[in-house]
């Protein structure tokens, strides 16, 4: 099947078979932050950006992605390395497998809600699965990355 897709602001055009999906092909591209950890859509190492919505690729068909723009952490590397400071500050990044989906989570939420509340902000990120961290290294960088930003608007 033919697909034209955009990725990180870059047009293509190819032949994919009708059950690729779209962790495959984006990695194909040479889009290696995007990872394959359950591939059961539990876990959210796969987590690209589709028109600036967070979706797991990994369920995702690349034929699904036809028309759309699809953002990954390569096309992000300013805000992902902003945020990555403050996650390697707090000892939120000890192996570092799981980042790459979970920063493309935690930007999508800065985008999605203004200024989450902790309830609101352990629901968004609740599909990203860490081994290492215990996930108070990670809630406390999402904390003070939050504060930052707003220090920054005000």
């Amino acid at each position: 099947m033919l697909i034209s897709v955009t990725i990180n602001g870059k047009k293509y055009t190819d032949e994919v078979s009708a059950d690729l999906v779209l962790l495959d092909y984006l990695r194909e591209k040479g889009c290696l932050s995007v990872k394959r950890g359950c591939e059961t859509s539990n876990c959210g190492l796969c987590t690209v950006h589709l028109d600036g919505k967070p979706i797991l690729s990994c369920s995702w068909l690349a034929v699904r992605a036809d028309g759309h723009s699809i953002t990954t952490l390569e096309g992000l590397q300013e805000e992902a390395a902003e945020f990555g400071a403050f996650l390697a500050d707090e000892g939120g990044e000890q192996c570092g497998f799981c980042s790459p989906g979970f920063i493309m989570n935690v930007l999508a939420m800065v985008r999605e809600l203004p200024n989450p509340n902790e309830e609101e902000i352990l629901e968004y990120l609740s599909g990203n699965l860490c081994r290492c961290t215990g996930y108070q290294s990670q809630l406390r960088a999402v904390k003070k990355y939050l504060a930052q930003k707003q220090e920054v608007k005000s």
